[in-house]
């Protein structure tokens, strides 16, 4: 899918992963809607690459689709989709104040899964009547989705009970959701991102941050978002690249604490 022209959604875009995400974008000559929770983050970005300032919870159906109309009135038919939005609450399952509540657990897994695919299946009802496009040879394509899940996925910490499952889900939505879409000419991939210097992580001391740097074979340091945006639109614009999950994390692999 050529970026160029295309109309492109970015959740989480206010901040981190997908505010670089947004910003590639829209140097690639995409027009962007910056969606995010937090609408003066969401207005920031927006004003400063062109894109249009969108704010909803991923989970909210009527917001999202509000979102979306608003997006479209503006930038066209939606051709692509980034879901970087997500929560990390951190909680083991048995704590010295009792068990984890209930509710943090859902709230983890409405955002990170439910809000993933609550945006794919809302984008999707757009995208699959959309005229397709012309790609590489007699290739036809509507679109195409891109996910974040999280090394958590795979090899979670003590803490991230809540965390991995909904990064499992979204990673095992994978196959499935592209095999689905194949009919429509959309395509489905994941990035599982490994340790990010995000917003997040640089408020930790500099001594927390090379500690983790150092974990990372190599190269050994935190990864750059802009590294992230840059996969993002590699698997937008590799029509053959469908229905995969790739680790974007130096080779780490998470130590259980």
């Amino acid at each position: 899918m050529k970026l160029e022209g295309a109309c492109a959604l970015v959740t989480g875009a206010g901040s981190g992963l997908g505010e670089a995400t947004a910003r590639l974008l829209a140097a690639q000559g995409a027009r962007v809607g910056v969606l995010d929770v937090n609408a003066e983050a969401a207005a920031r970005i927006a004003g400063e690459i062109g894109g249009v300032a969108l704010v909803a919870d991923v989970a909210d159906e009527d917001q999202v689709t509000r979102a979306m109309d608003t997006l479209e009135a503006e930038g066209g038919p939606l051709r692509v989709l980034v879901n970087c939005a997500g929560v990390g609450t951190p909680g083991r399952i048995v704590g010295k104040d009792g068990p984890l509540a209930l509710a943090t657990f859902e709230r983890v897994l409405r955002v990170n899964l439910v809000g993933t695919f609550n945006m794919m299946r809302l984008a999707v009802a757009r995208m699959q009547n959309h005229e397709p496009v012309a790609e590489t040879g007699a290739d036809q394509s509507r679109g195409v989705i891109v996910n974040t899940a999280s090394v958590a996925a795979f090899d979670g910490q003590v803490g991230q009970a809540a965390y991995s499952a909904s990064k499992g889900g979204v990673a095992a939505m994978t196959l499935p959701a592209a095999r689905e879409l194949s009919r429509f000419g959309i395509r489905v991939n994941t990035i599982a991102p490994g340790i990010f210097l995000t917003p997040l992580l640089a408020i930790l001391p500099e001594e927390s941050r090379q500690s983790l740097s150092a974990s990372i074979p190599y190269p050994a340091r935190l990864g750059d978002p802009a590294e992230f945006a840059d996969l993002v639109r590699f698997m937008v614009e590799n029509q053959y690249l469908n229905g995969e999950v790739i680790r974007l994390d130096g080779a780490v692999r998470m130590a259980p604490r």
